[in-house]
């Protein structure tokens, strides 16, 4: 099978990164593209990729898959031997309704912080819709690990989507420095552990353009 990821600045784009980890979790061989987020003809260039001018999008032998969702199901139905969500039927509930929860809400958090993994610094004072949202975030996570995450450090003990999912969250609270649990701030660390999210932190460190 023949897959080209279509994704955007690697300091910036958490969906981009959510959609690119789950590829590696699929353990399929890809090609990856990354077009400017920032520069002066990126929409034109990104149209040429996805329809709706957005990143990520999955090229594909049955054509393009877009939103980072999306293509995590496509990659799961395609390669049902990785895995990629929890074996147990009540574990991928769960762990959908998480996945769907951060692609529809924590509106409040992705405005105030977004993603830029070369920021190191606290803000002045989070908002109070923000830190509700990172209050929610800690619970969610707590309830995945306690409830089904005792065979390893991840959400669900095994690396699935919803790790992908909420690695940019993750590097949102370091970036941050935000002040957390000790159950969130491990799962944090787990997630700068991880061998792809390392790889792609990497890259992200690298990048100068600014998104200013």
């Amino acid at each position: 099978m023949s897959l080209t990821l279509i994704i955007g600045n690697k300091n910036f784009s958490s969906w981009s990164l959510r959609g690119w980890l789950a590829l590696e979790l699929s353990g399929a061989p890809y090609t990856e593209k990354l077009v400017s987020l920032y520069g002066p003809d990126s929409r034109r260039q990104l149209l040429q990729h996805s329809p709706t001018g957005k990143v990520p999008v999955l090229q594909s032998e049955d054509g393009a898959i877009w939103d980072s969702l999306a293509i995590a199901e496509y990659l799961a139905e395609r390669f049902p031997e990785a895995h990629l969500w929890p074996q147990n039927p009540a574990a991928r509930a769960l762990a959908r309704s998480a996945c769907a929860e951060m692609h529809s809400g924590f509106v409040a958090l992705r405005s105030n912080l977004p993603m830029d993994l070369q920021r190191d610094q606290a803000l002045p004072q989070i908002p109070a819709d923000a830190q509700a949202d990172i209050e929610r975030i800690c619970e969610l996570w707590q309830d995945c690990r306690q409830r089904f995450g005792q065979d390893g450090p991840y959400l669900f003990g095994q690396v699935s989507i919803a790790d992908a999912f909420f690695a940019p969250v993750a590097a949102r609270l370091r970036s941050y420095q935000v002040t957390l649990p000790a159950a969130a701030a491990a799962y944090v660390n787990t997630i700068y552990e991880w061998p792809a999210f390392q790889r792609w932190y990497r890259a992200g460190l690298q990048e100068t353009e600014s998104n200013a």
